[in-house]
């Protein structure tokens, strides 16, 4: 028997019993350590705002149920396997599961921690992942001038990857002071919207609102590009296109979450991106994005604080009996 969490009703949540049957042979049993509260996207699941054109295409992994509710949702997912191939047993894995104390899946659904990688951490991997597919899409070059534009998990996990790169100059750019800290201990620089550089030759946005996206606009320099991350759900979205928009060449690129860029699709798998992910985490800076703990017998009451902003996060860590 296992607890899950699920959406059931709109900006509601709870608990409910599962039972698991054994694995098979090319199965694991993980029981879980921590998983983590992806904000945006699962405050917009919890909230009931995916668009009907796109339940098939925001479906998690390991999703139960269908929008808009009752559905079990989740994806950063840390366990022990207590059960399945020898190699893997009592090793820490990863895996796009929903919040549940533990589940049965295939083998090739779970990604084995490499050393130096703490469990807390590692929860951040399928952000990363997406970061890693971001800039494979953006392609920063040496000494590029790049803005992230919303420092929530994924802007946060872009500018530190961003960081590493040779010369390039990174400001991270949020509406709340307080995130200056963060940006510090990613390595980067921090601005508010008013305060940011401008003439900027990159700038992925990531902050969800359409303010933010004009913004990132205004930002660019001649030629520059605008790499959108951000998900709107039902929330439309105007720009104001009459300026400098097409005078200065200016382009928005979407990068899809989820999907390997079509440069790197031939040779890299899912198993590929996401050790790659977990490699980068490595880094302790990542620790940084970690903001708050809840156990997950509280994550029904936790959700709707973390929907309304009344319990401020970026990655809000769920733990399961073992801390």
């Amino acid at each position: 028997m296992a607890g899950s969490r699920a959406a059931a009703a709109p900006a509601r949540g709870e608990i409910r019993s599962v039972t698991l049957r054994p694995p098979t042979g090319d199965e694991v049993l993980v029981r879980t350590m921590y998983s983590g509260v992806s904000r945006g996207t699962e405050t917009l699941v919890f909230s009931g705002k995916v668009p009907p054109d796109q339940h098939a295409i925001m479906r998690a992994p390991f999703q139960e149920g269908d929008f808009p509710y009752p559905v079990k949702y989740g994806y950063l997912n840390v366990g022990i396997v207590e059960a399945g191939p020898p190699s893997l047993v009592g090793r820490a894995v990863f895996c796009l599961f929903p919040h549940q104390t533990a589940y049965v899946v295939p083998r090739e659904s779970v990604v084995e921690l490499p050393d130096g990688v703490p469990p807390r951490r590692a929860v951040l991997a399928g952000t990363v992942e997406t970061a890693v597919n971001a800039l494979w899409d953006a392609a920063p070059l040496i000494g590029d001038r790049v803005t992230v534009v919303g420092a929530g998990m994924v802007g946060c996990c872009v500018a530190a990857l961003l960081a590493r790169f040779p010369g390039v100059e990174v400001e991270l750019v949020d509406t709340d002071p307080a995130r200056k800290a963060t940006a510090e201990a990613l390595g980067v620089m921090f601005a508010t919207p008013d305060t940011a550089s401008t003439d900027r030759d990159l700038v992925v946005h990531a902050s969800a609102t359409q303010a933010g996206l004009q913004r990132s606009l205004d930002l660019l320099a001649p030629e520059g590009t605008v790499l959108e991350l951000s998900w709107y759900g039902d929330r439309p979205v105007s720009l104001a296109l009459g300026g400098a928009f097409h005078s200065g060449r200016l382009t928005i690129r979407s990068s899809q979450v989820g999907t390997v860029s079509p440069a790197r699709r031939a040779s890299r798998t899912y198993a590929d991106r996401m050790a790659l992910a977990l490699r980068l985490l490595r880094d302790p800076a990542f620790d940084a994005l970690i903001t708050g703990s809840s156990p997950f017998e509280d994550l029904p009451a936790v959700l709707p604080r973390l929907t309304a902003g009344t319990l401020p996060a970026l990655c809000h860590l769920i733990t399961y009996g073992n801390e």
